[in-house]
Order: structure tokens, then sequence, then C-alpha cells
């Protein structure tokens, strides 16, 4: 994902449980201005096994001025070593439209020369990508691109590019510890999370929290609330959500759960049940409700879902 002050983070590791593996966090805005909640989530975030990186939202002004105060925040930030993930530029103020050709392949070689480092990520959204950057006119081996296209499905933007690394798919994502919405991303095709670090160095693998048990049978069941649980970390390793937890036990706080509390799982008390799905990319819940004879408002109900537009891959579903 990609976050900047406007997204508060109250749990990085239940961000990390949800499956997210990397984050570039707003350093920098044109000439003057800086994110200053940035430098303080950073560890937090990389202690939760999320790879960080740091971005710069282009304005005009000063391109170089701009690349080297950059490189200065990434620095200062502990972002310019082996693992860290890519400085990435943010093309898309409509200020800087015309010549930002040129902008780009100033403000790289300017943040090269002020880093030392190599790879860059540029990102820019559909309608730039096809009328407004020429990546052939800036992007060397060491440069990927980043595309912003609301689709909501991962990693498949409708755009092609040989350096095409990142898909920018929903603007509107719900992760577990982020208050509100947040930008989500996902790699393209082949491209890693190790191709989109540093020199290409590997970073060290994330911890993967300990192996879910499997969702009780559709009967449901119980889970007493141990010390350091969250509902969010709950409802990941029961594979539902922390909606419906909430509804099934009247937690009206999902931030107020007290340890040796019995909390009923979805499927529990609601009759037979039809077993469970894990939503795959390009899944839509209503295709899943086609596919498994019942409708989306009977998902929604059973799986405590607000929005029907908005499923993740991954995520599992109780069938009714």
């Amino acid at each position: 994902m990609d976050v900047s002050h406007w997204n508060p983070v109250t749990d990085w590791n239940a961000v990390r449980g949800n499956g997210i593996s990397f984050c570039s966090f707003k350093l920098t805005e044109g000439t003057g201005n800086t994110d200053t909640t940035s430098p303080g989530r950073i560890p937090a975030a990389r202690a939760a096994g999320i790879v960080p990186g740091g971005y710069h939202f282009a304005r005009p002004g000063d391109v170089g001025g701009q690349a080297a105060r950059f490189a200065a925040s990434l620095r200062a930030a502990g972002l310019l070593g082996a693992g860290a993930l890519a400085p990435m530029l943010d093309m898309e103020a409509a200020e800087v439209r015309d010549g930002a050709n040129g902008f780009v392949r100033d403000f790289i070689a300017r943040l090269r020369a002020e880093s030392g480092i190599r790879r860059v990520l540029v990102y820019g959204n559909l309608d730039w990508y096809t009328n407004v950057l020429r990546p052939g006119d800036w992007a060397d081996a060491d440069i990927l691109l980043w595309i912003a296209r609301y689709n909501g499905i991962p990693g498949r933007p409708g755009w092609s590019h040989p350096q095409l690394a990142v898909h920018q798919h929903s603007q509107q994502g719900r992760v577990p510890g982020i208050s509100g919405n947040v930008d989500r991303d996902a790699t393209v095709g082949s491209y890693t999370l190790a191709q989109l670090t540093l020199d290409g160095s590997a970073p060290a693998t994330p911890p993967t929290p300990a192996p879910a048990p499997e969702p009780p049978a559709a009967g449901g069941g119980t889970y007493t609330v141990r010390a350091g649980d969250t509902l969010s970390g709950i409802a990941v390793r029961f594979k539902t959500s922390v909606a419906a937890l909430g509804s099934l036990n009247s937690i009206s706080n999902p931030n107020l759960i007290r340890v040796g509390q019995v909390l009923r799982l979805p499927g529990s008390g609601t009759g037979s049940g039809g077993g469970r799905y894990q939503v795959r990319y390009g899944d839509t819940l209503s295709a899943i409700a086609a596919r498994f004879h019942t409708t989306v408002a009977a998902l929604c109900s059973r799986n405590g879902i607000a929005d029907p537009n908005k499923i993740q891959a991954n995520q599992w579903l109780w069938l009714p």
C-alpha cells in the first residue's frame, strides 16, 4: 500500500496480518512541504515486517532542489539501504503535466547523484501513461513503472509495458489497523517484491503470522480472547471480518475486547451452513452468489459485508 498523513495507522501488526508486505510513505512534496507523520511510522512498519519506502509528490519549481530534498529525507528515514523499497516519484499534479518527461528525467538524474542509488519507481495514472509520460525518454533498465487504475483487479491494470511493476488498483481499500480508506497496490506479472527494493536485494523475509487454524466447520464455534489479541487479528486468524465478529458478538467498539472474553465465530448457531469460499483475483460478489446458487444479500449478511463491491482476493467467505 502507499500512505500519507491522510491515513492514520493504529496497528501495524494488524496491517501486516492482512497480507500487506510493502508500503511507500509520502516524505516530501514540491520544494517545501514535508509529511511529518512518516519518519515516526516507518520504524513501526519495519518492525511489523513491512518493507518501507518513500515517495515524493512532484510540483512545479526547482526540480533539482526537489530531488535533493527528497534524497535527504530518504537518508534521514533510513530508506537508502538494501532491503528498502525503491524511492517513488509521484507524477499526478496537473500543473506539472506540461514538460512532465523533462521533469522526470532531470529528477531521476539528480536523485541518483544525491543518493547514490539507481533503482527508482515512477508513478502515474492511466491517463498520464497513455497521453503524457513517455518512458522511452527516461526509463533505463533500473527504472520501474507504477500505474494507478482503480479497476479492482490487482496486478491487471489493462495497460502494459515491459517495466510496469506495480498496480495501484484501489484508493478505497480497507485494511485492519488503518482508519478510513487506503490505497492498495499489487505487483504486476512476474515482478516480485525483491525487484522493487534498492539494488534488487531481497529484503529479509517479513515475519509471517503464526499459521492460522482452519475456520471451524459450518457449525461455527467460539474463541477465548488471549493477552495481546486484537479483534482484527482474530478476524484474520479465522478468515472472517471485524464487522462479522462485531455483529455476532454485539461489540460496539472493535478496539475494546478483554482477555477471557468468549467470542462466537461466524457460523455458530446459524444452522447447517454451506461451507466457505476463498475469493480469487477477478471475483465479484455477484458472480460468487451465482456460482453457489445464493444471493449477494445473503452473502453480505452472513459475512458482515457492508459494501458488496468491496471484497479482496484471498478473503474467506462463509456460504449461506
